[in-house]
């Protein structure tokens, strides 16, 4: 397990923090950021020199001319100097009540801990510029509901709820004196403070899945195929049947919303693709063909181009790490065949038991540049990844469009020291390279000089 890394927070920036967590700022106040060069969420290019007018939660106007507003006491002008202007970074593939404890800790641990631990990586994930995650597991309702609040810093939460599995599935953290499992006896560990729910049958897996909507999911997670961190459950194995995944898909389509599902496999993807899944996770151990179907049929590919020392979070010689390293292998041939077939491909990291790996968040990002361009990669964790939330429709818990610089759309933005496109690597260190982080209209840091 490698040691945790705490994220470099300054005075000024934790002050910032402060101000924005206590003041409740008017629907009416302004912020107007000037001379800044955009890049949208979509394009290839900066903009020419702008001026952006964002009033309350929202950008109101972008001009190539100065803006001129009325003046009022709450009215922020930010001088950005030639600056990029961007929109804040999406993580598809987060778990944010699972960074910070160990394996065995989130068996254990008290749950207030943990909580607390997954609030702390909630301020440091917004510190470095991801105003938006989708969480793919775990019990995140209540972290999510304290930063809607404005109880603590963190970015948007897309809920899922408890991941749900089958006994002996990714996601069965059992221990053998918990067997055998009997309909209406104590709740396991897991189940118990809502990281994972067992599910046997097509008739269990809608109530599990009722029971995360009820909860407030915008999306619903199954484990379609065996995983890495669960040491009982084979890459190879295929664990939900085609009707109990269709279940699970009637059930969240009958909420407006779609099911994702981890799969590593050509039969576990193709058999969740049969039963109406929208995306698939991961696909690391993908064949041509099952490419070419996730292309054809439209479905989403959210996957990662995992680092090798993220196996460094299961002990040396331990199924798990020989698990992680067979995973990671795959890792070249799933980006390239999404770029030969052009499938919709999302960006996330899947960080688990790894503190010190959080705070590389920006780097893992970069790591795209391997198979796509500097654009094309940025637009991948803005405005695509933004185009997978809205699969959630009536259930997505921030109607407006993120994602993306443009009028209308809710302001989430980052003010980059640099040009990200000519130089991604800025992205790596967001401490130095984000002058300023927005959510939602609230600055949380900016360690540019005030305007008068």
């Amino acid at each position: 397990m490698q040691a945790a890394i705490a994220l470099p927070i300054t005075f000024a920036v934790l002050c910032g923090i402060a101000d924005a967590l206590n003041a409740q700022a008017p629907s009416q106040a302004a912020t107007v950021i000037e001379n800044v060069r955009i890049f949208d969420g979509t394009g290839r290019e900066l903009s020419a020199p702008s001026h952006v007018l964002i009033r309350g939660s929202r950008i109101e106007r972008i001009s190539s001319t100065p803006i001129a507003i009325d003046r009022r006491a709450d009215t922020v002008l930010i001088d950005g100097g030639g600056r990029t202007l961007m929109p804040g970074l999406i993580d598809m593939h987060w778990h944010t009540m699972l960074v910070r404890p160990s394996h065995a800790a989130l068996l254990t641990a008290d749950v207030g801990h943990l909580n607390l631990l997954a609030g702390a990586e909630a301020t440091a994930t917004l510190m470095r510029g991801f105003t938006t995650v989708r969480d793919l597991g775990g019990p995140a309702f209540g972290l999510k509901r304290a930063i809607d609040e404005g109880t603590i810093a963190g970015p948007r939460i897309y809920p899922s709820g408890a991941i749900i599995t089958v006994t002996s599935g990714h996601g069965d953290f059992r221990q053998p004196f918990e067997l055998p499992r009997a309909l209406g006896e104590a709740r396991s560990r897991g189940e118990h403070i809502g990281a994972a729910m067992i599910a046997d049958s097509p008739d269990e897996v809608r109530v599990r899945v009722r029971e995360q909507l009820l909860q407030g999911a915008s999306q619903i997670k199954l484990t379609a195929g065996g995983g890495v961190a669960s040491p009982n459950s084979p890459l190879d194995a295929s664990t939900f049947t085609e009707a109990e995944l269709r279940a699970a898909v009637e059930a969240a389509e009958n909420w407006g919303t779609y099911v994702t599902v981890h799969a590593y496999t050509p039969a576990s993807i193709q058999r969740a693709i049969a039963a109406g899944v929208k995306c698939i996770e991961h696909a690391h151990l993908i064949d041509e063909p099952t490419a070419k179907l996730i292309a054809e049929k439209g479905i989403w590919l959210s996957t990662q181009a995992f680092p090798d020392e993220l196996a460094d979070a299961f002990p040396p010689g331990s199924t798990e790490r020989a698990k992680a390293l067979e995973v990671f292998a795959g890792t070249d041939r799933t980006f390239t065949l999404a770029r030969k077939y052009k499938i919709k491909t999302a960006f996330g990291t899947d960080i688990l038991f790894s503190p010190g790996l959080a705070p590389r968040h920006g780097k893992l990002l970069t790591k795209l540049v391997r198979w796509y361009s500097p654009a094309e990669t940025l637009a991948m964790a803005t405005g695509t990844n933004a185009q997978l939330l809205a699969l959630s429709g009536k259930r997505n818990p921030y109607p407006g469009k993120l994602g993306v610089v443009e009028e209308g759309a809710l302001a989430d933005l980052l003010l980059v020291d640099g040009n990200p496109i000519e130089d991604i690597k800025l992205i790596e260190d967001p401490a130095k390279s984000f002058v300023l982080i927005m959510k939602d209209g609230v600055i949380y840091k900016n360690t540019l000089p005030k305007r008068p």
